[in-house]
């Protein structure tokens, strides 16, 4: 029976349902946003909903009965169990933020398919990298802020006049949000300006932003690398037992050859 239990769980026509069933309930949570729809499909919407809620949670069972204890070593299944749990948490009183968070069962995607649990995978081990380059990132906007709380807060106190709005302003240049008008506004007192905010944007936005994605692409494929070589010692095991099964067949055939009565 578990035997069974498993190989359902891990068919792919399977697999698919349970996508299906997750896009289906991130529909319905997002028509649940908007009031004709609710007054109009309202029971019909809760019906699905809780559909799906009661299928994942027959899901999840049913991996608890074929892992026994491997279920809580592997983080994706308990991924998946505080995502039921939340849902299943009482949504009344101080709890009521729980009903919102029912949408978080659409993560559970990230879960099911493949290609975006290698992609999780990857950020997560990119983490490392990255929180170098954040710290990176937050020492040269701290020294740029204060460079231009000096430099241009008499100029533009609303923009610069404190280090925590430095801050902000520079984070927004960052973005590339409105930092043109940003710059002719300090401009307009001091003209050299520009070449302040140029070495800022191009140390920010192209050297430091890049690294981001440089630190993910190589985390990316260092799991694709990992992929192939699991895939490839895979198939070495399995041609070695094909190999020995050959082995042990041809030596089975020449016992019986040689046990045969000769004609």
């Amino acid at each position: 029976m578990r035997e069974r239990t498993r190989a359902v769980l891990a068919h792919k026509r399977f697999q698919r349902f349970i996508v299906g069933v997750i896009l289906v309930n991130a529909a319905t949570l997002g028509l649940e946003t908007f009031p004709p729809v609710v007054e109009r499909y309202g029971t019909l919407l809760t019906v699905v909903d809780h559909a799906a809620l009661y299928i994942f949670a027959v899901e999840l069972l049913a991996k608890i009965y074929v892992e026994r204890t491997r279920f809580v070593r592997d983080p994706w299944n308990i991924f998946d169990f505080i995502i039921v749990a939340i849902a299943f948490a009482p949504a009344t009183g101080g709890l009521s933020v729980l009903r919102a968070m029912r949408v978080l069962r659409a993560l559970r995607l990230l879960s099911v398919v493949p290609s975006l649990r290698r992609v999780v995978s990857a950020l997560l081990r990119a983490m490392p990298g990255m929180s170098s380059i954040v710290v990176l990132l937050g020492l040269v906007l701290y020294v740029a802020a204060v460079m231009a709380t000096k430099l241009y807060g008499t100029a533009a106190p609303d923009r610069f006049g404190t280090l925590p709005t430095s801050l902000f302003t520079l984070y927004q240049t960052m973005t590339g949000d409105d930092w043109g008008n940003i710059a002719r506004e300090v401009m307009t007192q001091h003209p050299s300006a520009w070449i302040f905010f140029t070495i800022f944007i191009l140390v920010c936005t192209f050297v430091i932003l890049n690294l981001f994605m440089a630190v993910v692409v190589s985390a990316m494929d260092e799991e694709s690398a990992e992929e192939r070589a699991a895939l490839q010692d895979d198939a070495a095991v399995h041609s070695e037992l094909i190999l020995r099964e050959l082995a042990e067949l041809r030596k089975e055939v020449a016992e019986l050859r040689r046990h045969s009565p000769v004609e």
